[in-house]
C-alpha cells in the first residue's frame, strides 16, 4: 500500500489475528504441527495474501480474489472449530478467535458489497 493511503481496517485486524493465532498454535500438540496446525496457519496466511492481491486489482479480478479470501476464512473457521473440539483451544481462546474471525468476515463482506 502506498504511504499516502491509510491502511484499511481489514489489514490491521488480519495482522492482529495472525499474531494471536501464531502464538496460540505454538501450544498445539507437536504430533499435529505438520498437518492440522500447518493447514490452519496456511489458510490464515492465504486469507491475507488474497486480500493483498485484491487490493491491487480492480473490478472482476478483485471480486474473484475477495471470494477466494472468503473461502480461506471458511477454512480457518473450520480448523479453529476442530482445534476447540480437540481441546487445543480452551473456551476463552475459541471465543476470542471466533470474535476476531467474525469481525474479519464482516469487514470482508463490506468490501465485497462495495466491489460487486
Amino acid at each position: 500500500m502506498s504511504e499516502q493511503q491509510p491502511e484499511m481496517p481489514i489489514f490491521s485486524r488480519t495482522y492482529d489475528f495472525l499474531d494471536w493465532l501464531t502464538t496460540a498454535s505454538n501450544h498445539f500438540p507437536r504430533s499435529h504441527r505438520h498437518t492440522v496446525t500447518r493447514r490452519l496457519l496456511e489458510a490464515a496466511l492465504n486469507f491475507l495474501e488474497r486480500l493483498v492481491e485484491a487490493n491491487h486489482l480492480r473490478a472482476r479480478m478483485r471480486l474473484e480474489r475477495l471470494h477466494a479470501a472468503d473461502a480461506e476464512l471458511d477454512k480457518v473457521r473450520f480448523y479453529l472449530r476442530l482445534a476447540h473440539h480437540w481441546r487445543w483451544l480452551n473456551g476463552g481462546q475459541y471465543e476470542h478467535s471466533s470474535r476476531l474471525v467474525a469481525e474479519l468476515g464482516r469487514l470482508l463482506g463490506g468490501w465485497l458489497k462495495v466491489t460487486a
